[in-house]
């Protein structure tokens, strides 16, 4: 799906000013956005020069933006110029969040196996307290549930932090950057369900394990944890997908349109 893209940017050809990188992140920010919004649905085509006049942008960081998105898979570049908005199957997100699963579970090997500083799994542990503290109650309301899904990516970046490896951290970033592939990226279109609370009740029970696991040094465990965590968000994907009809989640979810459903 990408193309592996040489950048000219790079520190070692020449640094890039701080206004030049602050507008290329602005620009990058904004297009995900719509992208995922689905105001640029999949399979629309885009050109650079109708991207420049809609965010009112020059063209180096709308360019830098474009190629950075067809890098993460969001779009795709055409043979005579240009780019589509990707479309993903079914099977492409189940294997983004396999994908995603296997490096966390990396990252959790490496962090057990070469040891945590204890300030760093105080942080973890406090950041879970917090989570076992909303899930204490019955329902999550809107802010409960807002509260939740803050303190959970935390505790995935405080993972990835443990580790102390950019290398893997890096690459969870592009997978993490693809629709619905982050931890949190499947549990909104549900959260005040019954069994939606009792799958986020699971995830914390695995959260707590895997912190146990690394704090022990157990790396084959914690990395097992850790890939059973994400096959669970792929069975809150595939919970959301069946109860819910396709045009009320584009509604919920604009992102679902990037999506081509299974009859």
């Amino acid at each position: 799906m990408n193309r592996v893209v040489a950048s000219s940017t790079t520190a070692d050809v020449a640094p890039v000013p701080a206004v030049a990188e602050s507008a290329q992140v602005r620009a990058l920010l904004q297009l995900r956005e719509l992208i995922l919004s689905g105001e640029l649905a999949g399979g629309t085509r885009i050109a650079e020069l109708a991207i420049v006049e809609r965010l009112g942008m020059s063209r180096t960081p709308i360019r830098a933006a474009l190629v950075r998105l067809e890098q993460e898979g969001l779009l795709q570049a055409l043979p005579h110029g240009g780019y589509v908005v990707q479309r993903f199957s079914e099977r492409d997100v189940a294997d983004a969040i396999e994908l995603r699963g296997t490096l966390e579970g990396l990252l959790a090997r490496r962090a057990a196996e070469r040891g945590v500083p204890s300030a760093a799994l105080q942080a973890a542990r406090a950041c879970l307290a917090r989570i076992s503290a909303l899930l204490a109650a019955p329902r999550l309301d809107e802010q409960a549930f807002s509260d939740y899904v803050a303190s959970n990516s935390q505790f995935h970046v405080l993972l990835v932090a443990m580790a102390d490896s950019p290398t893997i951290g890096r690459q969870l970033d592009r997978v993490n950057s693809l629709p619905f592939a982050s931890p949190s990226g499947f549990v909104l279109a549900q959260s005040d369900s019954a069994p939606a609370r009792d799958m986020l009740v699971v995830a914390q029970q695995q959260h707590l394990q895997v912190l146990n696991a690394i704090e022990r040094r157990e790396g084959a465990r914690a990395e097992s944890i850790m890939r059973e965590h994400a096959r669970l968000a792929q069975r809150n994907l595939d919970a959301v997908l069946a109860e819910h009809p396709a045009d009320a989640l584009t509604v919920s979810i604009p992102a679902i349109r990037l999506i081509q459903r299974q009859p």
